[in-house]
């Protein structure tokens, strides 16, 4: 399985989703390859938000070692998921398949947890409070991929 994390500059999000799902697929003695990708170039070759990686850090998943990049459309070819972490993240990346196999591969994250809601995982960047919402639903989403895929 290759899952590949999205959200918008790849610093806060989808590097946090990132961490945790590497962290269970080895939990679970799952060789899954997962990578994160923003739809945006901002932010391409720094490490997460400081902020990430302290939160990430308080549950013990280190992120350091992480460089963002931008999402290509190569992406779509080579994982199995593309997880979008908002409904902008989820049409940007639709905008890049080139066929329906393609498109099938592209789910919002919080679906796996509450089916057909379309939540989106808030970005925290602007509120450093909300780091800790965001681990929590990204920890329940990549429990329940884990469930789901194993």
């Amino acid at each position: 399985m290759k899952i590949l994390m999205v959200c918008l500059g790849n610093i806060c999000r989808s590097p946090l989703a990132e961490g945790i799902m590497k962290a269970k697929a080895k939990t679970n003695g799952l060789e899954w390859e997962v990578d994160s990708a923003g739809t945006g170039s901002w932010h391409v070759g720094n490490l997460p938000d400081s902020r990430s990686i302290s939160k990430g850090l308080e549950y013990g998943i280190d992120i350091r070692d992480q460089r963002a990049r931008q999402l290509k459309s190569s992406d779509l070819e080579n994982y199995d998921l593309l997880l979008a972490m908002d409904t902008s993240n989820y049409n940007n990346i639709l905008k890049l398949a080139t066929s329906e196999e393609q498109k099938q591969k592209v789910r919002m994250i919080m679906n796996f947890v509450q089916p057909g809601w379309n939540q989106s995982v808030p970005d925290p960047y602007y509120d450093n409070d909300g780091f800790e919402q965001v681990y929590q639903m990204l920890d329940k989403a990549c429990e329940k991929i884990i469930l789901e895929y194993k």
